[in-house]
């Protein structure tokens, strides 16, 4: 018999195997440090520095008006379904049945979470590209899956190589995870990558996670395509997207799933036992987006445009290498001119110059030697702190 004072802890033993596998983010402790300093700038927070534009805002307060403070279906409203269902073949040219191939979920984080849930069996292979998003290879875990990375390289804009997507293919892949535009580098898929990516996806029998949250910043010559639009890939791809970056809408918490009827309704499964409905009076105000927003949507990305040059320029002229990104709101410099890691000059920086930035190797083990900046924060900010890291980059020259 075991003797009690033995034993690990309770709260020890009482975490599941999957949640232990998992370490704590790489970011908070970044953004803990910064919550006990003043006058620092943040470059930090992927979240729009706009307000929700009011035409989306008084159609919430309009919403609480009139009571809709009930439960929608577990699909979310019919009027939202509609109006995403038509903005989606208007903008990309791939259509799906509001009725039975939409869900309206509580941000893009739960589509991902869902989507990954509903189709993933334990020791299924995910292959994932990285730098990517830091909640991508928890939510895989999570669902039981193994992920697969595949590495990009700052030599290639991180640009993702199909040929090492077909190599990393076993007999236990079961899908392929995309999330471009990209956090935390910025890169895109260009249309020749995705063109043989869906090739291998469909030569292989894959399934495709496809996470375009950022698909409406996207800058200079660049034009974004739905995975799901391109040939064979609608029921092969489970499309996940939101109203967060574009709409300034973050605090809202409204997302969608898109897939093939038979794929969604296991999804809605998975939703519906957890969640029910996303917020009725957020859907509300995520209708009122897609009816009118459009004007807000080109006036803050032409804005985040004109940041984008001045942080890379900017970033390049001191000398940390930064190549450009035509999507998101990110720019992901190289800082090994400093001779610091990731983590010390992350740190350091906050210390001595009061900027807060990301590490790179937050994002995965490609990331190393970088640090992720947003340029989602007010010009003349980026400005400021552009003074402050060439300030801090002159000192640690390696």
């Amino acid at each position: 018999m075991t003797d009690a004072t033995t034993r690990p802890p309770l709260a020890e033993r009482a975490l599941s195997e999957r949640v232990r596998a998992v370490p704590p983010s790489g970011i908070r402790r970044f953004f803990d440090i910064l919550a006990t300093m003043d006058d620092v700038i943040s470059l930090g927070v992927g979240e729009p520095d706009f307000d929700t534009p009011r035409e989306i805002v008084e159609a919430g307060v309009e919403s609480l008006r009139e009571g809709r403070t009930h439960y929608t279906s577990n699909y979310g409203t019919l009027e939202l379904r509609r109006a995403l269902a038509a903005h989606l073949e208007q903008r990309y040219g791939v259509a799906y049945d509001p009725a039975t191939e939409i869900l309206v979920t509580v941000g893009a984080s739960e589509a991902v979470d869902l989507a990954l849930r509903a189709t993933c069996d334990p020791g299924d292979e995910v292959i994932l590209h990285e730098p990517s998003y830091v909640a991508y290879v928890p939510a895989i875990v999570f669902a039981g899956g193994t992920v697969v990375h595949v590495p990009t390289r700052f030599e290639d804009d991180f640009a993702l190589d199909p040929a090492a997507v077909e190599a990393a293919i076993t007999p236990r892949t079961k899908a392929l995870f995309l999330g471009y535009p990209a956090n935390p580098t910025g890169a895109v898929l260009d249309d020749a990558v995705q063109d043989e990516l869906a090739r291998i996806v469909r030569e292989h029998d894959l399934l495709v996670y496809s996470d375009e949250i950022y698909d409406r910043l996207a800058y200079g010559s660049y034009r974004h395509r739905a995975f799901s639009s391109l040939a064979g890939m609608r029921e092969r791809t489970i499309l996940m997207g939101g109203f967060s970056k574009a709409y300034a809408m973050t605090g809202w918490r409204v997302g969608y799933v898109c897939a093939p009827a038979g794929i969604l309704e296991g999804i809605v499964k998975v939703h519906q036992y957890g969640i029910m409905s996303a917020p009725t009076v957020a859907q509300d105000a995520a209708l009122a987006a897609l009816e009118a927003g459009e004007p807000a949507v080109e006036a803050m990305v032409a804005e985040y445009d004109r940041r984008r040059r001045l942080l890379v320029d900017g970033l390049n002229a001191i000398g940390l290498e930064t190549f450009e990104p035509r999507g998101a709101f990110y720019a992901f410099p190289r800082i090994t001119s400093t001779g610091l890691s990731s983590d010390e000059f992350t740190e350091r920086l906050l210390v001595e110059e009061k900027v807060a930035v990301v590490p790179g190797d937050a994002f995965g083990p490609s990331g190393a030697g970088h640090v992720r900046m947003c340029y989602a924060t007010a010009y003349d900010r980026i400005q400021d702190a552009l003074v402050r890291i060439g300030r801090f980059t002159e000192r640690h020259r390696a």
